[in-house]
């Protein structure tokens, strides 16, 4: 091979290298600041609070807060495989909550199966509620929520009452018994609560679905946080989180009456923002039940490639680049900040691409090298010690998900996090490589369309025990 071309291969490993090394620098820079925000206010919290007591648990918080009925709004198209089960899983939990609750579920004319599981389940359970959407399906998931939105109206008015609170659920999740309990509680302090998701991994995907542990882990566990603690806006994951009536019908004003936007891929992200520039708060619950789990909800995520690649497509596409066009960058700096980690994947997913490229080519040089083809020139000194500095702040990323995944799952996820960490990187990829073509086919014309995510099996509850 002509010595010319391992010339341009060098070239342009060089260029890569320092694009990447240097973007990398930032972004680790700017993780290790999301680190500290949360060690300080974990370290506070056990000096101020936990010092000579554990954390609070579900027992422990205040009493009731009255009267008054909680609403679950539940959309779904194409679930007949896994609504009756959850709706079955919800009965078992909830039997003996002392909050009284109501169970909206949207099905749509032309999908009968999940139609006729919602009507199964509803025999055995009074307070499910199968709901048509007006026209066929399938829509967006926000146009199904507005349907059950309305309907929920309409129960008030001709029974003469006012819902206490919302909460949000989707047809595979695996609600927890204290789910309720926690909101009821805890929207009395706040106008919205969340609490985490926990990603059950699927035997046959240990890499796929496994990498959504290490996701949801950290993010809900560390980011939520620290967006909680220095002022941010909270986005809502769509599931396991209540809005406060009132709010919501505030929200729904303000939106021509439909509290959600039916137009949105990521109406649950956009719906937390909302809440926010409400001038509503939004609590992060990580609280402890009697056995001293997690109260969260519990869902399988998807486990094949193919899959995964179109849910993040439509996450990537809807928060970090229909978003920015939605959401503009409006809130205080510390909302710009939160802003700006979202929609940073993109430039994150073309970062990674440049370092992946950057060591194939390095491979490249090195067998030419070792051929005695090649010999490739010296690293300049400040390059070696800007990648020795990426490469302690990747050792550094890789042990904080670690502990956070330790802590949810075991230490056997938290090794298996580490190299899942290169199956996240290449999911992101191709998300953001579809992503922008189809943001790029909106900006001239074409709609952006709803991909939904197919489910197929619900974990098993966590009633509480007898």
């Amino acid at each position: 091979m002509p010595n010319w071309i391992f010339q341009i291969v060098e070239t342009a490993q060089r260029e890569l290298l320092m694009f990447s090394a240097v973007w990398l620098l930032i972004g680790a820079i700017d993780d290790v600041c999301v680190d500290a925000i949360w060690a300080g206010r974990r370290l506070y919290r056990k000096i101020a609070f936990y010092w000579h007591r554990p954390p609070m648990t579900v027992d422990e918080l205040p009493t009731k807060s009255g009267p008054g009925l909680i609403a679950v709004l539940i959309p779904a198209w194409g679930e007949a495989a896994v609504i009756g089960a959850m709706l079955r899983n919800c009965s078992r939990s909830w039997a003996d909550s002392l909050c009284d609750h109501r169970i909206y579920v949207g099905c749509y004319p032309n999908d009968p199966h999940t139609s006729a599981a919602v009507i199964r389940a509803a025999k055995h359970n009074p307070v499910i509620r199968l709901v048509l959407v007006n026209h066929i399906g399938p829509t967006t998931k926000a146009d199904c929520l507005n349907r059950l939105w309305k309907a929920l109206r309409a129960d008030e008015i001709a029974g003469g009452f006012t819902t206490k609170a919302i909460v949000l659920h989707d047809a595979e999740d695996a609600v927890h018994a204290d789910e309720l309990r926690v909101f009821d509680r805890l929207l009395a302090i706040g106008g919205a609560v969340q609490l985490p998701v926990i990603p059950v991994r699927t035997k046959s995907s240990r890499w796929i679905s496994g990498h959504y542990c290490d996701e949801f882990a950290e993010a809900h566990g560390k980011n939520m946080v620290v967006r909680e603690a220095i002022g941010a806006r909270l986005p809502l994951a769509g599931v396991a989180c209540a809005i406060e009536r009132n709010l919501m019908g505030r929200l729904a004003i303000m939106n021509g009456g439909d509290p959600f936007d039916a137009h949105s891929l990521t109406e649950d992200y956009e719906l937390g923002m909302r809440i926010g520039a409400a001038g509503g708060r939004t609590i992060m619950a990580r609280i402890l039940d009697s056995n001293g789990r997690l109260i969260g909800t519990r869902s399988y995520f998807p486990d094949t490639l193919t899959s995964s690649v179109r849910q993040k497509t439509r996450w990537l596409t809807g928060i970090a680049l229909a978003g920015w066009d939605r959401l503009g960058w409006n809130g205080n700096l510390a909302q710009k900040w939160m802003l700006l980690q979202d929609r940073r994947s993109i430039l994150a997913a073309i970062v990674v691409s440049a370092a992946y490229a950057c060591i194939l080519l390095t491979a490249v040089l090195t067998v030419a090298e070792t051929q005695g083809v090649h010999r490739p020139k010296p690293l300049a000194p400040m390059l070696i010690i800007l990648l020795w500095c990426n490469a302690g702040f990747l050792f550094w990323r890789l042990c904080v998900r670690a502990g956070f995944v330790a802590a949810l799952y075991g230490p056997k996820e938290a090794l298996l996090s580490i190299p899942r960490s290169v199956i996240t990187n290449i999911i992101a990829i191709m998300a953001a490589q579809r992503a922008c073509i189809i943001y790029v086919r909106h900006c001239f014309g074409a709609p952006l369309r709803w991909d939904k995510t197919a489910h197929h099996i619900v974990p098993e509850s966590l009633a509480r025990p007898d």
